[in-house]
């Protein structure tokens, strides 16, 4: 069994992760939505959405903004439109860094 890894985090991180649960949860009760429904909706188990309420920071970021998204809960203070011409000018300045920067991908040769 590995090791487990003992993390520190930022006062500034768990106070924000703290918030994103609570507007989570305050989210799900106006929607008047039990947690195990809203966990079915996210495809999670309902002790992953207690742990996202509580502000677990351990919680897999795509879960936790999944939830979000499904009670409205708004991650970034940018529309649609916005947020995807970001991610492109984005990924066109990453692949301006040289090779060397960039990660390696290794060649999986599945011809057996």
């Amino acid at each position: 069994m590995p090791k487990s890894i003992t993390r520190t985090y930022s006062r500034y991180n768990r106070d924000a992760v703290a918030l994103l649960g609570l507007l989570i949860r305050e989210a799900r009760n106006e929607r008047k939505l039990t947690a195990q429904e809203l966990a079915d909706r996210a495809g999670i188990s309902r002790g992953l959405l207690q742990r996202i309420e509580k502000g677990n920071l351990k919680c897999e970021i795509g879960a936790v903004f999944e939830v979000a998204t499904i009670v409205g809960v708004k991650l970034f203070d940018v529309n649609e439109s916005a947020m995807t011409k970001y991610l492109h000018q984005t990924k066109e300045k990453l692949t301006l860094l040289p090779k060397y920067v960039r990660k390696k991908t290794k060649t999986v040769r599945d011809d057996f």
